[in-house]
């Protein structure tokens, strides 16, 4: 931002531009006396000099009111009951769609984990409610007056991040704008004013009665921000990683007076960082297209199981033994318990499982067939691998960091001569299960999933076998099974 002259003069060209149908709607509210705004986060894009897709509005009226007017402005179209219990209406008309909520006061019961929701009577009122000052911001229709009470336009041009009322009662009345509080930080860049960093210190307990779902949301926006370092360190500040994500704070580890382990914290914040270098431009089409939140959650994570699994050896050596399965397996619980689904959640902790399989390949570098495993392994997510592999690489040593980048190079370059040669991203044994079948003489059953898996054995050790070779060797493992 320059300055508020001019960030005044940029939204008010940008609502002079708002589709006609939302002049209408403004016009059919006042003709019917009641008041219309748009509001929250559009005010702030367009103070921001960005469009955006989600128009909000806040009215006077009361849902039965607001009803009718949207079908005399739709023509009799579709409204959408979106929670008429919170005063919230939808409706399209020629492919702009709107959302129109009734003025409203919300707060939490101490032991709820829902709003208690109250209809307002002003404008100013409704906006007193919001998260912070940035988007209590208002711009009434149909007359284009931007309404700014709590002076968000001025915290705007300073990127800074503060709520309309005492921010202990607006985290009271809704602990999940602490989590608000530290998305933005990621998504906009914006930081925090002192007052409403201490309240969030302060409340930060009070997130455990926001559902997981809720919560879960915001954390999946903020790690999809331009800054997610930035949100994850103020959540860890601030004390609300401690209800959210555990994990993260309990990987600030007391480091040794020898400096053994590196700080893990640290270096997983930057192997963050350094994923989100690797992803394909947005909008590309390339391998984990940013902004990707499997490589992101998996780069986050995958040191998580090391406070759990450190050791100190004889002579002053720290280990992690298995941390990267036990890391897995919290990472599966984890996200379990924010309420992922499925198969983001396999995903990312498949990836947690996977990221050490390259340690040592500088040193001895694989056969063909080890690097067909890794290849069998990863399956679809060998280009998440690929990244993740590279940005765990965080050592001050540059000769150490270019011999590492090298052996990756080279291991990627296998990858791709093997690739050519055999499809090794879809490995299979040279026989099908029906095939083994036939050859043995054998119905469905537990014998054809063993001739199965020896045949893939030999696939991966030594490559394609065609068909008459493998023929050979499951008759020879058959005869030998059999005299056993």
């Amino acid at each position: 931002m320059t300055d508020l002259a001019t960030a005044r003069t940029r939204a008010a060209s940008m609502f002079q531009a708002l589709p006609e149908e939302i002049h209408a709607l403004g016009r059919e509210f006042e003709a019917a006396g009641h008041e219309l705004a748009l509001v929250g986060g559009p005010v702030r894009d367009a103070v921001l000099g960005r469009s955006s897709a989600d128009l909000d509005f806040t009215t006077s009226a009361r849902p039965d009111d607001t009803e009718a007017i949207l079908r005399r402005w739709n023509r009799g179209g579709a409204i959408w009951d979106m929670g008429r219990e919170f005063g919230t209406l939808g409706a399209s008309r020629d492919g702009v769609k709107v959302e129109v909520t009734t003025y409203r006061t919300e707060s939490y019961d101490p032991s709820s984990r829902k709003p208690a929701v109250q209809y307002g009577d002003t404008l100013e009122g409704d906006l007193s409610r919001r998260d912070f000052t940035v988007n209590a911001m208002a711009v009434r229709l149909p007359s284009l007056q931007l309404v700014d009470p709590f002076h968000g336009l001025e915290d705007l041009s300073r990127t800074l991040l503060r709520t309309p009322v005492d921010p202990r009662q607006s985290f009271d009345d809704d602990p999940l704008r602490m989590m608000r509080a530290v998305r933005f930080v990621s998504q906009l860049g914006f930081r925090i004013e002192d007052a409403t960093a201490d309240a969030i210190e302060e409340l930060a307990e009070r997130i455990t009665i926001v559902s997981a779902e809720r919560v879960r949301e915001e954390l999946v926006r903020l790690m999809l921000g331009a800054h997610p370092r930035g949100g994850l360190e103020l959540m860890t500040e601030l004390g609300l990683a401690a209800h959210v994500l555990p994990e993260l704070p309990a990987l600030q580890l007391e480091i040794d007076e020898h400096h053994h382990h590196k700080d893990v914290y640290e270096h997983s914040l930057t192997v963050l960082d350094q994923a989100i270098d690797l992803e394909s431009p947005a909008g590309s089409g390339g391998p984990c297209e940013r902004p990707d939140l499997v490589l992101r959650l998996a780069a986050l994570m995958h040191d998580i199981g090391k406070p759990a699994t450190r050791r100190f050896e004889p002579g002053g050596v720290v280990t992690f033994r298995f941390h990267e399965t036990v890391g897995a397996k919290m990472t599966a619980k984890r996200m379990k318990a924010l309420t992922f689904d499925k198969d983001t959640t396999k995903r990312v902790a498949r990836l947690v499982e996977l990221h050490l399989r390259f340690h040592g390949y500088a040193d001895n570098p694989w056969t063909d067939s080890a690097v067909r495993r890794y290849v069998t392994d990863a399956g679809d997510l060998l280009q998440h691998l690929h990244r993740l592999t590279r940005a765990d690489v965080t050592t001050r040593n540059r000769r150490k960091a270019r011999m590492l980048s090298r052996a990756y190079d080279e291991l990627e370059a296998r990858i791709g001569h093997l690739a050519e040669q055999e499809e090794i991203g879809k490995i299979r044994p040279d026989l099908d299960g029906n095939a083994i079948m036939e050859l043995l003489g054998i119905p469905p059953g537990r014998e054809v999933g063993e001739a199965y898996k020896h045949l893939l054995e030999l696939r991966m050790e030594h490559g394609p076998l065609g068909a008459e070779r493998a023929e050979q060797e499951l008759r020879a493992w058959w005869e030998a099974r059999s005299a056993q």
